[in-house]
């Protein structure tokens, strides 16, 4: 009898270990995952556009396969990468981060500037419809994987360095499930938005009364409009968090700390000098000028981006 308690002792302590855990990684999957925001709206907000002009029944196999490849390049390229990176070389996870936080500002202000200024994008592929439309899904689909492989590369490189230390295994099970949650809410996501055009012309076709048929041609004058607003919030995040990153890394490396403590301490002087929504005017002040600074060195890099970066990516084929 007494064998059988300590077993089950044994057992208890296991199994509370195991919890403890599981309730470690949920905690820092949320945690690195929150510092993604970001890129994950602007990775949902850029998916949708490699579906115009395809056959509505190809759209959700498209999604599929493209959802597939990020799942593979998060899981069995970049995770052990990183991994591996960080475990004989952690200062480079800084710079890289840095790097990241640089393109995510010149993809930022880039919008921006065409916004502000229309013109015709150089070094963007149009393509036509000539007949063949598997070459334009197959054309499509590379370009949405080329595209979703940079946005993976920065998710995973700013999951792992928002990760605490701990355990090799305990980061790799974090760094992964940061990776699947994310995929599948990103594509999940898109498909519910290439599809919601589908779903509005059906209730307007087929709905048996005048408020569901008001509704569904609701939902396709809604939709484009929603794109934009999606468009625009996630312009603003990846400035936010490109600035952030930039800024924070000045401050870590200790080659420039100065702008960040100052942010630091204007946010909190603000947010001393209010009774209520103290915690909310800190955050309001230190994203927005984040979002400036990143705005900034975006407008910076785009004539390096444009024509030094994008023409030597498209002799290597990576544009």
């Amino acid at each position: 009898m007494s064998g059988l308690l300590a077993l089950l002792d044994d057992v208890a302590a296991i199994a509370k270990t195991a919890a403890a855990s599981v309730d470690d990684v949920a905690s820092m999957a949320a945690k690195a995952g929150s510092k993604t925001a970001g890129i994950i709206i602007d990775d949902a907000a850029v998916t949708p556009k490699y579906m115009a002009g395809l056959d509505a029944k190809r759209e959700l196999p498209i999604i599929w396969r493209i959802t597939r490849w990020s799942l593979f390049n998060k899981i069995i390229v970049l995770l052990p990468l990183l991994l591996l990176l960080n475990a004989l070389a952690p200062g480079v996870i800084t710079y890289l981060l840095m790097l990241g936080g640089c393109y995510l500002c010149f993809e930022g202000a880039e919008k921006i500037y065409h916004w502000l200024i229309p013109h015709h994008d150089s070094h963007a592929k149009v393509e036509e419809v000539v007949g063949d439309a598997a070459q334009l899904e197959e054309s499509r689909v590379k370009g949405a994987i080329k595209t979703d492989f940079i946005l993976s590369a920065e998710i995973m490189t700013i999951s792992l360095a928002a990760i605490p230390a701990a355990s090799f295994w305990l980061e790799s099970v974090t760094l992964a499930v940061v990776g699947i949650a994310v995929t599948l809410a990103v594509y999940g996501s898109v498909a519910l938005i290439v599809k919601m055009d589908d779903v509005g012309l059906w209730m307007a076709a087929n709905s048996k009364t005048a408020a569901a048929q008001s509704f569904g041609r609701w939902l396709v004058r809604a939709m484009p409009k929603f794109m934009t607003f999606l468009s625009v919030v996630g312009t603003a995040a990846m400035l936010w968090v490109g600035g952030s990153i930039i800024l924070h890394g000045l401050e870590v490396t200790h080659i420039w700390a100065w702008p960040y403590e100052a942010i630091k301490h204007l946010a909190e002087a603000v947010a001393a000098g209010l009774s209520t929504g103290a915690g909310f005017a800190k955050w309001a002040v230190t994203a927005i000028i984040d979002g400036i600074v990143g705005l900034a060195v975006g407008f910076v890099l785009i004539p390096i981006g444009t024509r030094v970066i994008a023409p030597i990516w498209s002799k290597l084929g990576l544009a």
